[in-house]
């Protein structure tokens, strides 16, 4: 019987380290905003996203290989050489810079407050799935096709805390994956995902700017209101991606 778990604080991913994760697919959401960045900057051509958990690690990346793009943020801003100790970086967190002509044919590296750092957090799973409400029909076709008995929902959050806009992801995802959840052993965790997403499912922008504080930041910033609107159109992209062995996000 398939199991089925959500989690949704950096303190619950933290705990994953010591667990044995070998027969799990670990799906990561951060809503707002890596996945979605790293899975659009995939559907417009880039070779591969690689995410690291801090921002010397992304400079050790652009010293080996100078061609990479690096990305990130820190406190929703792009990160600049004052932060890096010398580098600015290429691209921020935000979908609407990974445009095609920015990022097709290239390598990104990318770090993130929350969103990579819950990525390694997983990566000894037997499978790390990138997903966000942009892509949740490409996601669950491909766990379908993986098939592995154990399904792990991750919200990356924020700071410290659960996003709401994370767990509107993985009730998306849930709702995508009813007919196989509905003969699953479910924990409490996955039905209150569930049920929020159907609560906001008639207006997912009302519902955030009414309970999602990243949701309210974002829109209170003119450079990254826009954002918030990218992020909610679901299943916008095609595409599903993976987090392999060597670390690199790849399309399925």
């Amino acid at each position: 019987m398939l199991r089925c778990n959500a989690l949704f604080t950096p303190a619950d991913v933290t705990a994953l380290h010591g667990r044995d994760l070998s027969d799990t697919a670990c799906v990561v959401f951060d809503v707002f905003r890596a996945t979605t960045s790293m899975l659009t900057a995939l559907a417009h051509g880039a070779t591969a996203v690689i995410p690291v958990s801090d921002i010397p690690s992304a400079v050790q990346w652009r010293r080996r290989e100078p061609e990479v793009l690096l990305a990130g943020e820190r406190d929703g801003r792009r990160i600049t050489a004052q932060l890096s100790g010398g580098v600015d970086f290429d691209l921020g967190n935000s979908p609407r810079e990974f445009t095609r002509d920015r990022v097709a044919g290239r390598r990104i590296v990318t770090t993130t407050t929350n969103g990579t750092i819950a990525l390694r957090g997983c990566a000894h799973a037997a499978a790390v799935v990138p997903g966000a409400l942009v892509n949740i029909a490409a996601t669950a076709a491909a766990l379908r096709v993986l098939g592995l008995p154990k399904l792990m929902l991750i919200g990356a959050g924020t700071e410290d805390e659960a996003a709401y806009e994370d767990i509107l992801g993985i009730g998306a995802l849930i709702e995508a994956l009813k007919p196989e959840l509905s003969r699953a052993k479910c924990a409490d965790s996955v039905h209150l995902a569930h049920s929020a997403y159907l609560a906001a499912r008639p207006d997912l922008m009302g519902a955030i700017e009414h309970h999602s504080r990243n949701g309210r930041r974002l829109l209170g910033l003119p450079d990254l209101a826009a954002d918030v609107a990218v992020c909610l159109a679901l299943d916008s992209l095609p595409i599903a991606a993976r987090l392999h062995a060597d670390g690199v996000i790849r399309i399925l």
